[in-house]
């Protein structure tokens, strides 16, 4: 039986199997990633995102209802530039369907299309041959053969066979795809989801025992008792009630038969507000916040008897809710403030010691998500806010942070490494006015060059220099320079290679996890024998995914 039109739960379901399909292949998007160090995680960002959606959204036989919350909970948890498009995807799709109960062919080709449309606006620079192309190309190669008559099923098997012909020529028009060998990770992944949530149409539903997701990535909140004394003979009582029940309408005697739909809904509206009513045959499925329970329940018994029924005192819900949104406490007045992120304990204690406000340690992902930045700024109380992403994948889920919410008194810097928010704070000179602070600090990202030493997760080549996995590698300012069988010399020849190195002043060499004293003293004697008018200083920052970031200015 093919559907020619899906609800909430349906969506809410085919994007549970999306999600379950993509976690199955995520170290293979993983692997994808372009450059070969373990800083992308496309898969992980992705499901991250997504999951964090799923958990946050809340079940809805109306299919906009259910896609707001849904992208509300995506664009908090977005984490990585891979999950910021995923979730500016949703979020178009969530406002072309805000006033859908169900999406037949048309409401599913225009939130395809204003999905991709609210995804690449999202974007300062857009790029080809990323997700983006591949989410854009997809749809607007399928949208004229999309009828009235189309079932969901066969949009999304043209959907998804029009976006793997694009993400195989994603090489083509981006040339770090080509010489590395590999399509986008972002687009592969993003494949994945639209094929779960096809695979659930067709009835290839992901057990749980299948493919087991992390905690991070669907796990619900527990059941949590309610608390009656929230709500007893002094409590007023404003917001009523939020039912949902499927009727079913009955050939007896005893019953109505001439149920019209839209008399229905012009009955009971009456009687409440956020009204959903769909039928399904002779079943009808009614939404309803209401005052008058009883009106609501005889009138739906003119016609039939409850299937399933559900009330809940929104009043108590709203009290509980009272109660427990407390106010974070605020962190004294200044007039400037900074935000930093960091990859391991060592770092976090050295950016609190320099006078960062707020440190968002990721430890496991690397990449700080939406919602991080959200609570980081309602922790502040301040006239200016200096954010520091510290990871080129984190720039994007700061600027939805900001977005979202509506602060005019945050400036993002752009830094794209720990040495590079080091020497930003370095600049900035606290007794100034804060904008001269904040342009000092932007001035301190000019002259700084960074080197990371890590080991290949994968084989690339880029300029006709290759790496195997496993094999220790450096990379100068995010571009691979150096592939040596002895990880010192790597890095002495990595620097060497920094065009103005004769007129670098300081080095600041942040060890990592695992990373030996004997290691760190082999390191400090070739920087002294190679580069002796250097300022060499070692710090113990303890991240894991690299063995040595060296900042140099």
């Amino acid at each position: 039986m093919r559907n020619r039109k899906i609800n909430g739960v349906q969506f809410e379901n085919m994007l549970k199997n999306g999600l379950q399909n993509l976690s199955k292949y995520e170290t293979e998007v993983n692997e994808l990633n372009v450059f070969p160090v373990p800083d992308g995680d496309t898969g992980t960002n992705m499901c991250l995102t997504l999951g964090n959606g799923i958990k946050y959204a809340k079940t809805n036989a109306a299919i906009g209802l259910y896609a707001k919350t849904l992208s509300e909970g995506m664009l908090l948890g977005a984490r990585g530039n891979s999950g910021v498009i995923l979730s500016q995807f949703f979020k178009g799709v969530s406002t072309e369907l805000a006033r859908c109960a169900f999406a037949g062919p048309g409401e599913l080709r225009n939130a395809l299309i204003r999905g991709y449309r609210t995804a690449y606006d999202a974007v300062v620079k857009p790029v080809e041959g990323t997700m983006l192309t591949v989410a854009r190309e997809g749809i607007e190669h399928i949208r004229g053969q999309i009828t009235r008559n189309s079932s969901i099923e066969e949009i999304l098997a043209m959907y998804i066979a029009e976006m793997k012909k694009t993400l195989s020529y994603t090489p083509e028009m981006l040339e770090v795809l080509k010489e590395a060998g590999v399509i986008d990770s972002g687009g592969q992944g993003f494949i994945y989801i639209f094929e779960g949530m096809l695979k659930y149409l067709y009835g290839d539903v992901y057990r749980t025992n299948e493919k087991k997701i992390t905690n991070e990535h669907t796990a619900p909140s527990p059941a949590k008792e309610i608390d009656f004394s929230l709500f007893n003979e002094h409590s007023s009582f404003e917001d009523g009630y939020c039912m949902e029940f499927i009727l079913q309408l009955l050939k007896s005697e005893k019953y109505t038969q001439c149920f019209k739909l839209s008399t229905f809904i012009e009955d009971i509206r009456v009687y409440g507000n956020s009204l959903v009513a769909v039928q399904d045959g002779r079943r009808v499925k009614v939404h309803i916040h209401t005052l008058k329970p009883a009106k609501v329940i005889a009138l739906s018994q003119e016609y039939g008897e409850f299937l399933t029924f559900k009330m809940e005192n929104m009043q108590l819900q709203h009290n509980e809710v009272l109660k427990k949104k407390i106010e974070p406490k605020k962190l004294p007045h200044k007039q400037l403030a900074m935000v930093s992120v960091v990859n391991g304990e060592g770092l976090k204690t050295l950016f609190e010691q320099l006078g960062t406000d707020v440190v968002i340690n990721c430890e496991d992902t690397m990449n700080a998500s939406s919602q991080e930045f959200i609570e980081a700024f309602e922790l502040i109380d301040a006239d200016y806010i200096v954010v520091m992403p510290n990871n080129k994948n984190v720039i994007l889920a700061a600027g939805q942070a900001l977005e979202i919410s509506g602060k005019k008194n945050v400036t993002i810097l752009p830094t794209k490494s720990v040495a590079e928010g080091y020497f930003a704070i370095a600049m900035d000179v606290p007794d100034d006015k804060p904008e001269y602070r904040i342009s000092s600090m932007k001035s301190g990202l000019q002259d700084v060059s960074t080197l990371v030493e890590t080991t290949a997760t994968r084989d690339y080549t880029y300029h006709e220099l290759t790496c195997r996995k496993g094999e220790d590698i450096v990379l100068l300012n995010g571009e691979l320079v150096c592939v040596s069988k002895d990880w010192c010399s790597g890095i002495i020849d990595g620097m060497k290679l920094v065009p103005d190195i004769d007129d670098k002043e300081t080095c600041v060499v942040f060890y990592g996890d695992g990373v030996t004293e004997e290691q760190t003293d082999e390191l400090r004697d070739r920087l002294e024998e190679e580069f002796p008018l250097l300022d060499v200083e070692f710090i113990d920052g303890g991240q894991k995914h690299y063995r040595l970031i060296i900042g140099l200015c």
